[in-house]
């Protein structure tokens, strides 16, 4: 039997039980590896508005032109209805009594 070649072969295999058990911590454990972007990379900067400033004012003054027409829409949809005057109230108040008495007066036929 060759020692040196048992040896070799159960090294081999304690390396790869080590890279396994590792793996296996690095999985557990809640400070484990960093997933994603490695470090020392760079990020490029990201790009806001890409609009200029006489854009962004032409844009605003269309917005606001806009709001104030639809404004104006809601004021002319939203006028208080017409209101009844005194004297047709007491008109139509004194039909609906007339009707209930005459209701009244009515005997209950019998279902």
């Amino acid at each position: 039997m060759d020692t040196h070649r048992i040896l070799a072969e159960l090294r081999a295999e304690r390396d790869r039980i080590d890279q396994a058990i590792s793996a296996i911590e690095a999985v557990n454990s809640p400070g484990g590896r960093r997933v994603g972007r490695p470090p020392g990379t760079a990020r490029k900067p990201r790009r806001r508005g890409g609009m200029s400033a006489a854009a962004r004012r032409k844009l605003s003054r269309l917005l606001k032109q806009r709001w104030a027409q639809g404004k104006m829409k809601r004021v002319k949809a939203s006028r208080p209805a017409r209101r009844m005057s005194r004297a047709a109230r007491k008109k139509i108040a004194a039909a609906q009594r007339a009707r209930w008495a005459k209701q009244k007066a009515q005997p209950k036929s019998a279902a």
